[in-house]
């Protein structure tokens, strides 16, 4: 059971998990619950890639009751538990793909998903108004709040996301202090999908992915964040606290490291109000480490992380520097939102979540067709999600499952470790 609103989860209950991490080697399809899902879409596989000794993937799933209270009557009225009207529902999914260890990942599985409840309860006197108002109390200070909500065009769909992205940032102080009280470090990606009143929010602060595998279309549900893709906020940030990088980077991009014969020389740089390039004279300051190192998949945040957001890390600093990582890692998600009711879903329409193990060696339109291939082929299987997630994930290890499972030749497989949740859109609670 979740603690009483407000209340914090014990640090061993933080700390627990949804059971040990696997041992190396071992598969692992797990899901956790608070209550049981009606909507039966509990499809997940988790493989350790034997990268480390632990699996730092973690996958959570439950059902999110949320509270909904009228005005003037108190908290603690039993009856308000008993009456199933009082209670909004939204289905959960997240993964999490944990660096430098699995704690982060672990706590942040246990965690959000509360966080989530917690933030959505704060405003569902907003959420379930048709235009929310001014004041949760109903009260209305200035004639003209209406009309200042409606000019902001802000709806009930702007509550659910601002929930989520508060979510996220509670959840990554709660990591932060259970991290610094037991003495670790680490930190983790986490990629969350809420379905809530005939909507679909996908949060992502990392470098997993999610889409919608329709009939007829692929549609993006989220985008990853590294260095590289958020170059700009990242030099904008050194730009505004110059004392954050301790004398140690540069902020400026330039196509390769400088040495010193380019001092004197102008060369191509980029700063953070530019998209486009130009040129600057070379100053000695221009020779310290770049704030983005490298390109592609071994592009480095200050040369330490592969991406740019996530939860944890607190405690992580540059090696042998004083510099810490963290202002610059971002708890914040993009929530990207999907509404069913403008689009006719059909049996084999599915959501994709995967983390970066499986989008290293394959794009959207080789997992939708595998996925279409592999649906259309098993109709009459009951188990057939579950098994897509086990294709999925065995497509992108190059581990055969009949001749046309096998990956190219020219490409490699992946060994990361690989976690997938496959969610059939069709068997969603119309409630």
């Amino acid at each position: 059971p979740l603690p009483a609103r407000g209340e914090p989860l014990p640090p061993a209950a933080v700390r627990r998990g949804c059971g040990a991490p696997s041992p190396a080697g071992r598969e692992q399809a797990r899901c956790s619950t608070s209550t049981r899902l009606t909507w039966s879409i509990c499809t997940a596989r988790v493989i350790n890639a034997e990268k480390s000794e632990f699996n730092e993937d973690q996958a959570a799933c439950c059902q999110i009751s949320i509270r909904r209270r009228e005005p003037g009557l108190e908290e603690n009225e039993e009856w308000l538990i008993l009456c199933s009207t009082q209670f909004l529902t939204g289905y959960y999914w997240a993964l999490f793909d944990g660096h430098g260890g699995p704690e982060a990942a672990i706590i942040a599985s246990n965690y959000l998903h509360y966080c989530i409840k917690q933030k959505l309860e704060e405003v569902v006197g907003g959420i379930t108004e048709a235009c929310p108002p001014m004041h949760l109390s109903g009260r209305c200070v200035c004639d003209s709040d209406p009309q200042f909500v409606e000019e902001k065009h802000i709806q009930a769909e702007d509550l659910v996301v601002g929930a989520l992205e508060n979510a996220f940032q509670e959840c990554d102080e709660v990591i932060g202090q259970e991290m610094e009280a037991t003495n670790q470090t680490g930190g983790c990606t986490a990629l969350a999908a809420l379905y809530f009143q005939g909507k679909l929010y996908v949060a992502n602060a990392g470098d997993s992915r999610a889409i919608l595998v329709l009939k007829d279309d692929v549609v993006p549900m989220s985008c990853e964040f590294t260095p590289e893709t958020e170059r700009q906020r990242i030099q904008h940030l050194a730009f505004l606290f110059p004392k954050l990088l301790d004398g140690e980077f540069t902020r400026f991009e330039f196509p390769r490291r400088l040495k010193g014969d380019d001092v004197g020389q102008k060369v191509l740089y980029r700063d953070y109000f530019m998209e486009g390039w130009g040129y600057k004279m070379v100053e000695k300051a221009d020779l310290k480490y770049p704030l983005v190192h490298g390109h592609g998949k071994q592009a480095r945040l200050l040369g330490t992380l592969s991406v740019s957001r996530g939860l944890g890390d607190h405690q992580l600093k540059v090696i042998d520097t004083n510099v810490e990582v963290k202002p610059f890692l971002s708890c914040i998600p993009k929530v990207n939102v999907f509404e069913f009711a403008q689009h006719d879903i059909k049996e084999d329409d599915v959501l994709i979540m995967a983390t970066d193990g499986l989008w290293d060696v394959l794009c959207n339109k080789e997992v939708a067709h595998v996925v279409r291939s592999f649906l259309a082929e098993n109709r009459a299987d009951p188990h057939r999600f579950s098994e897509l997630a086990k294709c999925l994930v065995c497509r992108a290890r190059g581990k055969k499952r009949g001749h046309q499972w096998m990956l190219d030749d020219s490409r490699e497989a992946s060994y990361d470790d690989i976690s997938v949740f496959v969610i059939p859109l069709h068997k969603r609670d119309e409630d």
